[in-house]
């Protein structure tokens, strides 16, 4: 009875956040404080603190791993599933009837739709100069981002990503490996270090094993299931920079234009829960309610498995000052990539006229001075293109 009870006290709370909780990873991180720590006082500030930690260091969208991750602590695996559930299933659902909406529209150049790629100009810049003040805060670092900016520009393919991200953190070793790291806060989960290898291997087997089995069987939801899986698995840094990743998946290889991945983009900054959502947008554009399914699903198991297979080991590994130093050069490597994601694709999809460069300004300085919401932000830039749709 009293599992029971926890299973419906977590959907339900994950649900709530899951609703109300706009303005990316850093805010939702907020979010979950506010309402785990001090509200419901599962777990402490230094715990949360480490959580937070964890998730920050391993690929996937943050603030999901960190809902993941309280879950697994409250309810065990059950836990973990559905808070996961409660958080995504609202902005999921929203960005798939957006998808259809797109799909039936006749004419696709709309003025609502123009604002909403140029609003992601706007909150890419804004995520960047938030990331870069707490991940590039030396000159050492502030070269690894700039380096890793060039390299992704000249290097534009998901395999150049991964090597800049072992990279960055190769060069994050050599700099900062004699640093003192913090001593973690203990962890109590129903399960063991038995059920965390068997997760991590089931990561790398589905990692390895899936692009071998597309190659012999050319089956959609196996491309689909390919595509965000292994998008999932290697994208460090959150929603922001799954950006061009996902971009180079899709757009080149036909199921849909540059203008329609980034409208989906600028959408998904309208709805609350994490920016891994937008698979719910191209799943749906790639093969309809099903195809939305899989993509969902496929690109947020990796964060189940990785979670569940570094959560037995993490005081262990967290208290190393090589992992530390590590993902110092790795944060680094990640605010480059953002800041060549920013140009392209999304510069170069969204600003075609100077009016345009104009409505995005106008939603950063409401993003960064007005200290604006982003869901507030994105229905006047919205307007904004549709005015200018007229006019110009």
């Amino acid at each position: 009875m009293k599992r029971q009870k926890n299973a419906l006290e977590i959907f339900r709370t994950s649900l709530l956040l899951g609703l109300t909780s706009f303005g990316g990873p850093a805010a939702h991180i907020g979010y979950f404080r506010d309402e785990y720590v001090k509200k419901k006082k599962w777990l402490d500030d230094k715990l949360y603190a480490d959580i937070v930690a964890l998730c920050q260091f391993l690929p996937g969208p943050a603030s999901s791993q960190v809902g993941i991750a309280i879950g697994l602590m409250r309810g065990g695996l059950l836990g973990g599933i559905l808070s996961w559930i409660g958080f995504t299933l609202p902005s999921v659902l929203i960005l798939m009837a957006f998808a259809w909406l797109i799909s039936s529209t006749a004419s696709f150049d709309i003025g609502w739709i123009k604002g909403l790629k140029i609003v992601a100009v706007a909150v890419v810049a804004h995520a960047l100069v938030g990331m870069s003040k707490s991940l590039t805060p030396d000159r050492a670092r502030i070269t690894i981002a700039l380096l890793a900016a060039v390299l992704t520009l000249l290097i534009p393919t998901a395999l150049g990503q991964i090597a800049i991200i072992v990279g960055t953190g190769l060069i994050g070793y050599a700099l900062y490996r004699k640093e003192k790291a913090p001593k973690p806060a203990s962890i109590n989960l129903s399960f063991g270090r038995k059920t965390g290898v068997a997760a991590w291997s089931i990561f790398f087997l589905l990692l390895l094993g899936i692009p071998v089995i597309r190659a012999f069987f050319q089956n959609t939801f196996i491309t689909i299931f390919d595509i965000f899986y292994r998008v999932g698995s290697i994208v460090f840094g959150g929603g922001h920079v799954v950006l061009p990743m996902l971009e180079r998946e899709v757009v080149p290889a036909g199921w849909m234009d540059a203008e329609t991945f980034i409208a989906g983009y600028g959408a998904a900054q309208a709805v609350p829960g994490p920016l891994f959502t937008l698979s719910g947008y191209l799943g749906q554009l790639m093969n309809g309610p099903s195809g939305a399914a899989v993509a969902v699903i496929a690109m947020f198991l990796p964060s189940f498995l990785l979670v569940i297979g570094t959560l037995p080991f993490w005081s262990a590994i967290r208290s190393k000052p090589g992992i530390q130093a590590a993902l110092k050069g790795v944060n680094a490597g990640v605010v480059g990539i953002l800041l060549a994601a920013l140009y392209d694709p999304v510069f170069t999809s969204s600003i075609g006229h100077p009016i345009d460069f104009g409505i995005a300004l106008i939603a950063f300085g409401l993003l960064h001075f007005y200290k604006m919401a982003p869901w507030l932000v994105v229905l006047i830039t919205a307007a904004f293109g549709a005015l200018s749709y007229f006019l110009f």
